[in-house]
């Protein structure tokens, strides 16, 4: 038997349950967990706002741990397929439909595990995985980020959006940033970006249009209404990284400036191994460090999961499993 977080009711957090032990087949490994983190995906989940739910599951995509005495880090996809530009039919991600890392104990593929950056804690490799892989593939395989650019990554604060801030920064581009809290602001200030306007001011376009010119690349997460002056915002040439949809819909769309700036818009989600294989190297190259916001032990999940939904968080919140 072994403890685990088990959501078996939607809008109530999971909670600690007592559940057996997975048992390895062939391909297959078990990981004893030592760490994992929260991601808005398991939000989602718990609102019913995910398709595919199926009740009740162990939830969790992100965790790092022992295997055979060695520390690893779990690649939270599986089934990509052959073709590197998108995900096949079989693509699944740990913690819904299969069981995930809030437990002891992990059962999964022996092709989704790699070698823990030996620079990262527990936590800190647990914070990594699905975030910096949507990060890396956003910005490095799809929008194709070189030095020198002006890259504009909307939403600071959250895991993707400060993992694209760090890899960008390592890569020689030039960061600017949107956020609704001043306070996360000044923080990303801190570590190297350029510049940052409030989305809650009404002009915060114009400002970021004073301090950088305009943008080659935009990460974008959350969708809305405000994507139209994302679009207005790019340079000639310019790409936009769509990684999410927190919003919704976006309201009154023109095409004109897209075609006649020459704009590429780009889709992503989630990453290959091979994404996640360079992600690794890049992580290790540049001693990069994931941002943990805090560390809740696994009894304490709904207290995690609270300050997930309630937005205050700098970064990723992680589980320390004993």
């Amino acid at each position: 038997m072994m403890n685990a977080l088990l959501l078996d009711k939607k809008d109530t957090a999971p909670r600690l349950r007592s559940v057996k032990a997975p048992i390895a087949q062939q391909g297959q490994v078990v990981v004893k967990i030592k760490a994992a983190s929260l991601n808005h995906r398991d939000i989602w989940i718990v609102k019913g706002l995910y398709p595919g739910i199926e009740l009740p599951v162990i939830m969790g995509s992100d965790g790092a741990g022992l295997l055979d005495g060695k520390e690893v880090i779990i690649q939270p996809g599986n089934g990509w397929g052959e073709d590197e530009r998108c995900q096949g039919n079989t693509y699944q991600i740990l913690g819904l439909p299969r069981n995930g890392t809030f437990a002891e104990f992990v059962l999964v593929e022996s092709s989704q595990i790699f070698p823990k950056p030996p620079h990262l804690s527990m936590e800190e490799a647990a914070a990594l995985p699905l975030s910096g892989l949507t990060a890396y593939r956003v910005l490095f395989t799809r929008c194709k980020a070189q030095a020198g650019e002006k890259l504009l990554v909307t939403g600071a604060g959250g895991g993707v959006a400060l993992f694209c801030i760090q890899f960008a920064l390592r890569a020689g581009v030039e960061v600017y940033v949107t956020s609704g809290s001043d306070k996360k602001i000044s923080r990303v200030k801190e570590m190297g970006v350029s510049g940052a306007a409030n989305y809650k001011s009404e002009n915060w376009p114009s400002i970021l249009k004073k301090q950088a010119g305009g943008f080659d690349i935009v990460i974008d997460g959350a969708g809305g209404a405000d994507f139209s002056s994302l679009v207005k915002l790019c340079n000639p040439g310019g790409r936009i990284g769509v990684y999410g949809g927190s919003i919704g819909a976006v309201p009154n769309f023109s095409p004109q400036p897209v075609f006649w700036k020459q704009l590429s818009i780009l889709g992503s989600t989630m990453g290959s191994d091979n994404d996640f294989t360079e992600m690794l190297d890049f992580v290790n190259k540049h001693r990069i460090v994931p941002i943990v916001d805090s560390v809740f032990e696994l009894e304490e999940g709904d207290k995690a999961f609270e300050r997930l939904e309630k937005g205050h968080q700098f970064g990723k919140i992680a589980l320390k499993i004993a």
